[in-house]
């Protein structure tokens, strides 16, 4: 992001031109930060309107398009070597509200890991200067408030977005493995005069992978009691896509073992840990009824109902128009909205990421990009345990219809079989379905008017809703058809 003085210096004209055009709304993507206008870099100087005749030339050099980041997690490669929406500024907020532990739930593939590797790169301390990443970014014009934050912290990072296994000695390896290569990186510890004898003998048990079940799930408490002493400074810990394990668990019989040993494991990271500075997670879902969380009463969940942060997981309507005109395919906005926007978290509509940068990246192609990105468990978990009374509101949501439905956002898996209502709940946080009004009501839960958000996810209902409903005998083919 530049200023409008590089913007005018850039673009030959005065910084009050430029400040002008921002305040008409003439530049896409630009945003106000306090009382300056952050504009993006790529962004080009809007045609003289003054022009009446013959064809506005852009004076600036045409340059190789940056490729869409499909895939990529990794914030540093992200910002430097693709097309990056600009999320920085999720940090100013944070840092604005200071919870103590943040859980950000969200559909999978809105973003969650890139955006907690940004927290890593931005607050982790590091031999190299990784200021360098942000200070062409929206966060580094807010100030120093917020910049002398960064790289101050040690960190923890842990992703369990491919902790998929089909058992609960497989499950508990590759997380015996994370544990491995995080503490990898803290390799400072070993060899570290402020370490008592004993910590340096734990640090090499879980080094060379030879810590038992019961010793894993302390390992993040006393990974940052030992960052605490080392580095004088408590560290802050986060932990991606936290309930992937615990999906598993449920779908394949060791629900039981897994969330004993989460419950056990988040304790020591986050519950009267007083060497935390800081704690996010992400997931899809809140998981709160096994007493994961128990105690927890300085977790802050932020979820899609939720204002805060609303703007931060997926593409609002500004960063997607930025980037279609980047790419020289503006006249797809339509097609694009009609398939890949409609989602609301907070009072803000959202486009999904995946989707939209597949969609360009692949010649404007219109399909179901999100979809195939997994097996739809969820869609397939909650039709196994549909009633009548579900079957025909799907039905009724399936031709456009809006339903009225109770969203309780601490709803797991197991509540299926006690209230089978609670499979709205699990459609809306899992992404296939938008809130389009919210009533809170007095147990904590949300009487909405729900919808399909797109014809995306429309495609998925179609495909597995339509083909259960015939099976059931719900529907008849005809009908169907």
């Amino acid at each position: 992001m530049k200023t409008c003085k590089e913007k005018a210096a850039e673009w030959g004209i005065s910084e009050r031109t430029v400040n002008n055009l921002c305040n008409n709304k003439r530049i896409p993507g630009a945003v106000k930060v306090g009382k300056s206008w952050q504009i993006p870099d790529d962004a080009e100087r809007p045609i003289d309107k003054r022009i009446k005749s013959g064809n506005y030339m852009n004076s600036a050099a045409v340059t190789e398009k940056k490729a869409l980041p499909i895939g990529i997690s990794d914030y540093i490669r992200a910002q430097s070597e693709y097309y990056y929406v600009d999320k920085t500024l999720l940090i100013k907020e944070f840092l604005d509200k200071k919870p103590l532990v943040s859980l950000f739930t969200r559909p999978r593939r809105f973003g969650k890991t890139l955006n907690m590797d940004m927290l890593r790169v931005f607050f982790e301390i590091s031999k190299e200067d990784t200021s360098v990443y942000f200070k062409d970014k929206a966060i580094w014009q807010c100030g120093r408030e917020y910049t002398k934050h960064q790289g101050q912290y040690p960190v923890i990072f842990l992703t369990f977005k491919d902790v998929k296994f089909d058992s609960w000695e497989a499950t508990i390896d590759k997380i015996r493995g994370l544990l491995q290569v995080e503490f990898g990186r803290h390799l400072e510890l070993k060899e570290s005069d402020k370490l008592a004898e004993y910590e340096i003998e734990y640090f090499s048990k879980i080094l060379e992978a030879k810590a038992n079940e019961v010793e894993l799930t302390s390992s993040l408490e006393n990974l940052s009691r030992m960052l605490f002493k080392h580095y004088g400074k408590a560290p802050i810990i986060i932990i991606d896509e936290y309930d992937t394990p615990i999906q598993e668990g449920y779908a394949k019989d060791f629900y039981d073992a897994i969330i004993r040993f989460m419950r056990n494991f988040f304790s020591g990271a986050y519950k009267d840990n007083k060497n935390l500075s800081y704690g996010f997670l992400t997931g899809i879902l809140r998981i709160a009824q096994e007493s994961i969380f128990s105690g927890l009463n300085n977790l802050t969940v932020n979820s899609v109902m939720d204002e805060d942060y609303d703007r931060f997981f997926g593409f609002t309507y500004p960063e997607v128009h930025q980037m279609m005109k980047y790419y020289g395919v503006s006249d797809k906005d339509e097609e694009l909205k009609d398939w890949y926007n409609g989602y609301r978290f907070g009072n803000t509509e959202i486009y999904n990421p995946w989707s939209v940068i597949n969609y360009i990246s692949k010649g404007c192609i219109p399909q179901a990009y999100w979809v195939n990105t997994g097996k739809n468990e969820i869609l397939e978990d909650v039709l196994k345990s549909a009633t009548d009374d579900v079957a025909e509101k799907l039905y009724a949501l399936l031709q456009g219809e809006r339903v009225i439905a109770r969203i309780d956002q601490n709803v797991v898996y197991r509540s299926l079989s006690e209230d089978t209502e609670n499979i709205y709940s699990l459609l809306l946080v899992a992404g296939y379905l938008k809130a389009l009004t919210k009533e809170l009501q007095g147990d904590g839960s949300y009487l909405c008017e729900v919808s399909i958000p797109n014809r995306e996810i429309a495609a998925v209902y179609k495909n597995e809703i339509f083909s259960h409903l015939l099976q059931i005998g719900a529907i008849t083919r005809t009908t169907a058809e």
